[in-house]
């Protein structure tokens, strides 16, 4: 099976609030927008994200109103320094420093208006046997 996209839709109160923030910080484009529903995608067509209000018409149902916990939404990028510096420039306040992790990412994040935690990641080399415990089928 073939997928022409996939995306989250985060439903949400703050719709216009989201959108916005998207926009400005995150460089993304409206590809749709309603009074209840909004479509943004990166200008590349890499990411897309879609929220809706609470009370969309829209059938079958959504789901219940984000609550902002549970969920974090990855972007990952080639050069975490460059996007660090980047959204920074925008004036948004970034709650997770760039972080070198030891698992193997380069990393920082921030909140969106819905509360989503977003973290821009980088992929790097993990320390040495960092993963090894963590392994399913390891021995460990």
């Amino acid at each position: 099976m073939r997928f022409n996209d996939r995306y989250p839709i985060i439903v949400t109160d703050r719709k216009e609030a989201c959108r916005d923030f998207w926009i400005r910080h995150l460089g993304f484009v409206s590809g749709f927008d309603s009074t209840w529903f909004c479509w943004l995608s990166a200008e590349d067509q890499s990411a897309s994200i879609a929220f809706m209000t609470p009370d969309h018409p829209s059938s079958p149902p959504g789901s219940e109103t984000f609550s902002g916990t549970g969920m974090c939404f990855e972007l990952q990028v080639d050069d975490a320094g460059a996007a660090f510096d980047k959204i920074a420039a925008t004036g948004l306040t970034i709650e997770y420093p760039l972080t070198d992790e030891p698992f193997g990412q380069r990393r920082f994040g921030f909140h969106d208006p819905s509360g989503l935690w977003i973290d821009i990641v980088e992929q790097t080399e993990a320390e040495a046997g960092f993963w090894d415990k963590y392994m399913i089928g390891s021995g460990s």
